[in-house]
């Protein structure tokens, strides 16, 4: 039988290694658990049995403050493939990790110039992030190669289930700049075909290859430096650091519902999150979010408006942003409606606001 959990990994000339350690340093967000509950479609009574035998509860999944060391990772992940009663639970778990989900790294991949560029920041950053897998890049004349690595404290039960969301991981990195499918290169992988090898061309947009020496995506070396359309390095930084300054402003003890929303307002791109996404990220109903936002004496426009209104204001008194990027990053499409909207906040235009605070 192969030996699919190794200690360390050799490409080109670097080596990735994993340390014991990783098994038992709380270091991992429950960002990766929460998508594993909603690939799974699970409500808030049933979050319990997704961490059953973590040492942790289903409560605190909700909790960014909380952090899971690699054993407990690796049950969760486990009783997710438990649950979902599908050996291909790896594949759908994998489409749902999208560079967003990788927080403030994610940040940086967006902003990166390029493909080679993005793919590193993913590389070096990565083990910080989610510390059970690694990856390597090296450049060859005629292929990006990306060998993916995973921890000897990975069971075999799991494996292939990180193989499978790391290479689709990097897939979604991929397409994010190349604004298209990767049609070209390949991937290899170092397991014989599953019983639902068929899932894979359907998930996979190049070509797979079972009972392979290593685990590889190959792509090809000519896209390297394809640039980044949405490239700007500057615009993410600022928006990143504005909401990591009023995520600090939250006290860490704070769990009541308004909070839970406005987490997960600022901690998504998409700050505009319409209701039924944040009770669905919150694993209630519509309904009951609404309820539980009225007990503490707010709906969920006032939250969401308090949020952006907080963030516009940041963006025009600490930055020399125009209107128009701060409403692009704030996700108005139209300049015109973030104007509306802060006259409505602040009774003045963004422009006088400005000038007022100057």
């Amino acid at each position: 039988m192969r030996a699919y959990n190794k200690l360390t990994m050799v490409s080109g000339d670097e080596i990735m290694e994993f340390s014991d350690s990783n098994m038992t340093t709380a270091a991992i967000p429950m960002t990766y658990s929460r998508v594993a509950a909603r690939a799974l479609g699970l409500g808030e009574r049933q979050l319990d049995r997704l961490m059953f035998g973590s040492g942790v509860l289903g409560r605190d999944l909700l909790r960014d403050d909380r952090y899971l060391n690699g054993r407990q990772q690796v049950q969760i992940l486990s009783n997710a493939l438990d649950i979902s009663g599908d050996e291909a639970f790896g594949l759908y778990y994998g489409k749902q990790i999208t560079p967003s989900t990788h927080g403030p790294m994610g940040f940086l991949v967006n902003s990166s110039p390029t493909l080679l560029e993005a793919l590193e920041s993913f590389r070096d950053y990565l083990p910080l992030r989610m510390n059970l897998t690694a990856i390597s890049v090296h450049k060859t004349e005629d292929w990006l190669e990306c060998r993916l690595g995973v921890s000897h404290g990975v069971t075999q039960k799991v494996y292939r289930l990180f193989i499978e969301t790391l290479s689709l991981g990097l897939l979604a990195i991929t397409e994010s700049i190349l604004g298209r499918p990767l049609s070209e290169g390949g991937l290899w992988l170092s397991y014989p075909p599953p019983s639902y090898r068929e899932k894979y061309y359907s998930a996979y947009p190049c070509v797979v290859n079972f009972s392979a020496k290593e685990n590889l995506l190959r792509i090809p070396a000519a896209l390297a430096n394809t640039v980044n359309a949405s490239s700007d390095s500057r615009n993410y930084e600022l928006a990143l650091d504005q909401c990591r300054q009023l995520l600090r402003q939250m006290t860490p003890d704070e769990h009541n519902v308004v909070s839970q929303v406005r987490r997960l307002l600022l901690s998504s791109p998409n700050h505009q999150l319409v209701e039924a996404d944040v009770a669905a990220a919150l694993f209630v109903s519509k309904r009951t979010l609404a309820r539980r936002l009225a007990q503490e004496g707010v709906g969920f426009r006032e939250v969401r408006d308090q949020v952006l209104s907080s963030l516009a204001e940041g963006y025009l008194l600490n930055t020399q942003l125009s209107v128009d990027v701060v409403a692009t990053l704030l996700n108005y499409h139209d300049a015109s409606n973030f104007r509306r909207a802060f006259k409505r906040w602040y009774g003045v235009s963004p422009d006088t606001f400005r000038k007022r605070g100057k």
